[in-house]
This record gives structure tokens, C-alpha cells and sequence, in this order.
């Protein structure tokens, strides 16, 4: 039964390779769970109560993904998202928080009318090809930046913005242990060889003393806190629909470049289109939708979802075994955060070199292929934003083709999403 309904057979697939995907994915995004409590609770929100909530609506959206659309991409509150609504909405804006989560619920039902009308399909859809493999190769150095950045073998530098870090750190050294044998463990095509490396990582740094066995083991939730407490009346002021623009922009475009970077690194594309992507876009609306009535911010499909797709996922049964462990990860908290970021570094760093393979397939001999794909590789990780290096690639797809001569190339919906993201950086301008 379970066969029939993911079709394994098709995909070329086992439950044990999706077991071993989804858990590969939920340890390479286990980070969220410590992380979003973090930053939230800056808002002035009950870190315990944004556990559960954070637990909760990923479990929610990556079930929903799994379960109704068949893709090995999880879900969980996006680490821009929650950064905007601290520092920007509540901190800067002083809007209390209570309003900021109904207006990501307003947003969370605005996306699912703008997918159950499909228009959000057409977008996705409508990206040039050329965007879309630039894309995944993109966030691609993302995410290996993300991972050097980790590892600390990439540090600030106030003279270059960056530079090689200190060999003589005890985390760049066990870093580059995981880095070596999970490449080891890689080429010898050993199963499981990202999970592998990160466990094997993690152990090495609790023997070097720089990561500890975990404290406790069980750990009681308390939603409480935060479920249910939005403030609808409060949420509708003078910059109700500024917020609410900002935080449908963001997670639209990240998440659109998300979902080709992992379909892209799948192989999920067919004929330059995502099958089924009207139910793959269904999951971020309900999993933002029970996050805010939760008690956390914007969820959105997770870049780190290529580390499971790479480690053999390919159907949404990885995605079950990922939501399991959000569940089970709001009792045990202290396991979930015993693994240290250089650990999950190396998984990182070579799902980089893994997604970037798609950058043989952009047409480098035709200039108005090769400059947008070029702009949106380099603008992703340099901009430290997806949603950044997919807009700057699609202006200057337009750019280019006009001043080609190629204007047939350029379809209705590039042209509309060519003019929004211009007037989006007139009004950053501006502002």
C-alpha cells in the first residue's frame, strides 16, 4: 500500500531510502527547533510556547507536502521570515506580536486563495528555464556559503567582507574531519553517508570537548503560551498592508526558489515545469496558516531538504518520517539540540557541489541565457537572500532580451514580474 500511494517503485525508491532521506533532512534543519525560539523571543514571545508552535506547523506543512503533493521537501517557519518579523515588524515598526501573528495568518489565507486560483502555479511555471537551473546552482553556493560559514572556514574580514578563518579553531578542524569523510563516504558509495558524517562530526567535537552529550533527555512542551493568541483587531493599522506585502513577497519568492533548486537536484523538473505544483504550493499556506495560530511566523519549504533529497529521498515518505521527528522533537529538545552547527556544515558544503551540476545545463553560448543565469548564481549566496538573486536574474533577463532583440522571448508573466520587482527595489529605495 504504501508503495502504490508514493509510488517507490517509480521513483526507484525504498522505505528504508526514505527513511534515511527524511532523517538526513530533519538533522540537517533540526536547527530551526533552537533557533527560531531565539530570534522570536527577542519579539517579546514565550521561547517555550515558540518550540511547540515551531514543531507543530512544520510538522503540519511537511506533512501536507508529503502526504497530498509526493515531494521529499520539508517545511518549516523560514529563517528570513522570522527575522523580519522580530527586527522589522515588532522591534522597529513597535507592533506588538500578538498583532504581527495575525497578520502572517492574513497572509497564510491570501497565499491559499492565490494558489487554490492557480496563480501562483503560473508563476512558478512561468520562470525562464534558464532562471531555473541558474537558480538551483545558486542556492547551491547558498547553502555551501552557509555551511563554510558554519564550519567557520569563512569568517568576516574588514578589509575583503570575508576571509579564511583560523586553522588553529578546534570547529573548523573537526569540521574539516567531516568534510573529509563524508566526501570518503560519498565516493565509496556508502548509504546514509551524510547522516554519517554529521553523526560522525558531532561525536568527534563531544570527544574534543567543544560539543557536549546533551543534558536531558525529555523535555515538556507548553503551547499555551502562544497558541491562539492573535490579535486580529490589532493587526489592522496604518501598515497592515505593507507588513502584509512584505511577508507574502519574501516567502513567495524564497520559497519559488526553493522548490526549483530542490526539483531541480531531484530531477522532479519535466519539461521545464514542477508536476503537481499546485498541491506542492497548498503547503506552505496551511503550514504558515496553523503557524501563526500556533504561535510562530511564515513557514516555507526548506533549502535544506536537498541534504535528504541527496542522501536518496524521492517521494513524500520522507517527508512523513521528518514531520515524525518535529513531533517528537518537542519532547526532546535537548537531543535536538546536542548536534553543533560545524557538524551539519560539511552536509551542507557538499550538497553545494551536488546541486550545482545543474549549471551544464544553461545555454552559456547564448549571451541572454548566460547573463540572468550567471546574476542570479552569483547575486543568491552574495545577497544572502533566494528571493534577492531571483529577482536581480529575472530584470536582467528582460534586460538582455530586449536589447537583443529577442522580445518574444520574454512572456506576459516575466514581463509583470519584471515591472513588481523593480517598483519592489524603488520602493526599498525609498524607504
Amino acid at each position: 500500500m504504501i508503495d502504490r500511494y508514493f509510488k517507490l517503485a517509480e521513483n526507484n525508491t525504498s522505505v528504508r531510502q526514505e527513511m534515511l532521506g527524511g532523517l538526513t533532512t530533519f538533522v540537517t534543519m533540526a536547527y530551526i527547533v533552537v533557533v527560531n525560539p531565539q530570534i522570536l523571543s527577542q519579539a517579546g514571545m514565550p521561547a517555550e510556547g515558540v518550540v511547540f508552535a515551531t514543531c507543530v506547523s512544520a510538522a503540519i506543512g511537511t506533512l501536507v507536502m508529503g502526504l497530498f503533493a509526493n515531494y521529499p521537501i520539508a517545511l518549516a517557519p523560514g529563517m528570513s521570515l522570522n527575522a523580519y518579523f522580530t527586527y522589522s515588524v515588532c522591534l522597529s515598526m513597535h507592533v506588538p506580536w500578538r498583532a504581527a501573528l495575525a497578520v502572517v495568518f492574513f497572509s497564510g489565507v491570501l497565499f491559499l486563495v492565490l494558489t487554490v486560483t492557480r496563480l501562483r502555479e503560473q508563476i512558478v511555471n512561468g520562470i525562464p528555464i534558464c532562471l531555473k537551473h541558474s537558480t538551483a546552482a545558486g542556492i547551491g553556493m547558498f547553502i555551501a556559503f552557509v555551511g563554510l560559514r558554519n564550519a567557520k572556514l569563512v569568517v568576516a574580514n574588514p578589509a575583503t567582507f570575508v576571509g579564511l578563518g583560523s586553522f588553529a579553531s578546534k570547529d573548523v578542524q573537526t569540521a574539516c574531519f567531516g568534510i573529509v569523510l563524508t566526501v570518503v563516504l560519498l565516493a565509496r558509495k556508502v548509504n546514509g553517508a551524510i547522516l554519517l558524517g554529521i553523526v560522525g562530526t558531532t561525536l568527534l567535537g563531544i570527544l574534543r570537548g567543544i560539543a557536549s552529550w546533551p543534558s536531558a533527555i525529555f523535555s515538556m512542551p507548553r503551547p499555551s503560551l502562544t497558541f491562539l493568541q492573535l490579535d486580529f483587531r490589532g493587526a489592522v493599522h496604518l501598515g497592515f498592508l505593507e507588513i502584509l506585502f512584505a511577508f507574502l513577497f519574501v516567502d513567495l519568492f524564497d520559497n519559488v526558489g526553493t522548490l526549483v533548486g530542490v526539483c531541480e537536484q531531484g530531477g522532479f523538473i519535466k519539461d521545464g515545469k514542477i508536476p503537481r505544483v499546485g498541491r506542492v504550493l497548498l503547503a506552505d499556506s496551511i503550514g504558515t496558516i496553523f503557524g501563526a495560530l500556533t504561535g510562530t511566523s511564515t513557514v516555507t519549504s526548506y533549502i535544506e531538504s536537498a541534504a535528504g533529497v541527496a542522501a536518496g529521498a524521492r517521494t513524500g515518505l520522507s517527508n512523513v518520517a521528518v514531520a515524525a521527528l518535529f513531533l517528537a522533537a518537542m519532547f526532546f529538545t535537548p537531543l535536538t539540540t546536542a548536534i553543533p552547527a560545524y557538524a551539519t556544515a560539511p552536509a551542507l558544503i557538499i550538497v553545494g557541489v551536488l546541486m550545482s551540476e545543474s549549471i551544464a545545463q544553461v545555454k552559456w553560448q547564448d549571451f541572454s541565457e548566460a547573463l540572468p543565469a550567471f546574476i542570479t548564481m552569483l547575486a543568491t549566496p552574495l545577497t544572502f537572500s533566494i528571493a534577492t538573486g531571483l529577482s536581480l536574474g529575472m530584470i536582467s533577463y528582460t534586460v538582455v532580451k530586449l536589447a537583443m532583440g529577442k522580445v518574444r522571448e520574454i512572456n506576459a508573466l516575466v514581463w509583470i514580474l519584471t515591472i513588481l520587482f523593480i517598483l519592489r527595489y524603488v520602493y526599498l529605495a525609498a524607504a
